[in-house]
């Protein structure tokens, strides 16, 4: 008997995806799902196969962020299921909206516990690591199954969710499609407003604050506030610090920026304002040094379990960022809310101090005849400066500390980096969503050690020849690569400074740069941006460059191991 293929459980998790207006996957194929994944293309999906799970998994959360709408995944099932879990994960915690759906093993054998092919039960490994989990038995669920994620991954604070697919379901069917009730999921992030009490709270707070200050999570990148928050900073003058995805939702280059003064700032702010940011140990969990002890705190944010994680907050306003600053910012003009000038001018002095003072470390790197991570990265913000429109992406320890720094960005969404926990080897998968999904031009730009992570997707970017620029940054090691206490022994830090990564782009048909000073830096990525073609720039820095941890060196333990290190071993 011939099967109708349009009413399998498979066709019909398709169609109840497409309904939802969610048309790109990211995955990697294999038992069971490999004919899924062919069928999604026959029915008009883009389908993006990838080298490994977990860089699939970061292009479909980061495809969630810069659409508002879940990314799609797919793996195969138990160890592929695995590689994709950290991503799913990381997913949830950065806030991104995106649905990882894997095919799994059939339930009277994983139930009983029988051994099958890859057995695991996924559902309940990944349940308390996502939003929530769901697993389909029926071909009859789909369009409910399909309803559930989207709205877990959309609603509330956004993350994962997970779709668990069992190999019989992909084949089970139904008699007609309207048993499987595939519908498009309404208002899925419901707006929500805070009370006029609430409101007033913040006013009076900020009305009264001699010393105010706000700080941009990468929640109002996601929220799509920018309009509101750019206003709210235009009318009042309070000085604004981003987080690191959230440069550009306000300019880089505005005058109320105190990024150039950030610890001048939280250390001498009375009321702070956190849109869409969270007090986590990114921001030293709001305590003391960072925080003056006495300062009070206004968040906007949509989860009310935010409020008051690790400070007082004097003024919580849960909503949606869009409709609480619509609210806010009218109360605030109303109230004739303004920062005070003398706040403004000791800001302003001790930006410029701190500006003078890099300008001349960036001259200095640009005129020594080895490259730095100064020199290697300035080429990098001239190019972003020039072509605004460009999507970044950044990961490392050294490089993306001073590539946050150095790098200013005009436009919200077009930054992506390691984001909340920090997890190397998210590069590339956001690097081939950004272009995917926008259209745009990407400079991917990578330590030596991060890039190790997702390399091979390389050749992904090479088979879709997609227009990525992968800058990395070679100092030969984890942080550095000249430390080796150990006679004829590798340090557990040391990596090779004498690869030619960017042989591995010209290994796939992509064009390769190996740079060793400002000029050809500079020269290479002109090239490798005005060419559209996939590319790796190869640029070699001094092992002996580069700080252990980068800017978090404090949460790396150290122990006194100079004793050690000066014995002949």
């Amino acid at each position: 008997m011939t099967q109708n293929v349009s009413l399998t459980g498979a066709a019909l998790l398709i169609d109840a995806l497409q309904a939802n207006g969610l048309n790109n996957m990211y995955g990697v194929v294999g038992i069971p799902v490999t004919d899924f994944a062919r069928l999604a293309e026959l029915k008009g999906m883009e389908f993006y196969e990838f080298r490994r799970e977990d860089a699939a998994v970061d292009a479909a959360a980061a495809a969630g962020f810069l659409t508002d709408k879940p990314g799609v995944a797919l793996t195969v099932s138990a160890p592929g299921f695995l590689n994709g879990l950290t991503a799913l994960a990381e997913a949830t915690k950065n806030c991104f909206p995106m649905i990882m759906i894997s095919g799994s093993s059939d339930r009277h054998i994983i139930d009983l516990d029988r051994g099958d092919y890859e057995g695991l039960d996924q559902y309940n490994v990944a349940k308390p690591l996502c939003k929530a989990a769901y697993r389909v038995d029926r071909a009859e669920d789909m369009g409910l199954a399909v309803a559930r994620a989207v709205r877990t991954a959309m609603s509330g604070r956004p993350g994962g969710g997970y779709l668990d697919l069992p190999a019989a379901t992909v084949a089970d069917t139904v008699a007609q499609k309207s048993d499987a009730h595939i519908y498009e999921v309404v208002d899925p992030a419901p707006k929500q407003l805070p009370l006029d009490d609430a409101i007033e709270r913040a006013v009076e707070l900020l009305k009264n604050a001699k010393h105010p200050a706000i700080i941009l999570g990468k929640g109002s990148a996601y929220a799509r506030s920018e309009a509101e928050v750019r206003e709210l900073v235009t009318k009042t003058g309070i000085p604004f610090l981003p987080m690191s995805m959230a440069k550009g939702v306000v300019p880089d280059d505005s005058p109320s920026s105190a990024a150039s003064a950030r610890s001048f700032t939280l250390g001498q702010a009375d009321v702070v304002l956190l849109i869409g940011a969270r007090l986590n140990w990114m921001l030293s969990n709001g305590e003391a040094p960072l925080f003056n002890e006495d300062a009070k705190f206004v968040q906007v944010d949509i989860d009310a379990t935010e409020f008051d994680s690790n400070r007082k907050i004097d003024a919580p306003l849960q909503g949606d960022i869009t409709s609480v600053l619509q609210k806010l910012n009218a109360a605030l003009e109303k109230a004739d809310v303004k920062a005070p000038q003398d706040w403004l001018d000791s800001i302003k002095n001790a930006c410029e101090a701190n500006n003078e003072k890099f300008a001349k470390r960036i001259a200095a790197s640009e005129a020594k005849p080895t490259l730095g991570f100064y020199s290697a990265i300035e080429p990098i913000n001239d190019l972003m400066q020039k072509h605004p429109d460009t999507y970044i992406v950044s990961e490392g320890a050294n490089t993306l500390d001073i590539g946050r720094n150095l790098i200013g960005m005009q436009k919200p969404r077009h930054r992506l980096d390691t984001g909340t926990w920090g997890v190397m080897g998210v590069g590339l998968g956001y690097a081939i969503a950004a272009t995917v999904e926008t259209g745009k031009k990407v400079i991917s730009l990578h330590g030596d050690s991060a890039f190790g992570f997702d390399g091979m997707e390389v050749e992904t970017i090479c088979r879709y020849h997609l227009p990525v620029t992968v800058v990395i940054i070679n100092n030969g090691g984890i942080y550095n690569g000249d430390r080796n206490p150990v006679k004829d022994q590798l340090g557990p830090t040391v990596l090779s400074h004498n690869a030619h990564y960017a042989e591995i782009a010209k290994a796939f048909g992509g064009d390769s740069y190996r740079v060793s000073n400002y000029a050809e830096m500079k020269d290479a990525l002109e090239k490798a941006y005005e060419s559209g073609n996939p590319s790796i720039i190869d640029a070699q820095i001094p092992e002996s460059m580069g700080k252990e941890s980068g800017h978090i060196g404090n949460l790396n333990p150290e122990l006194d191991l100079a004793q050690l290190e000066d014995k002949d071993n």
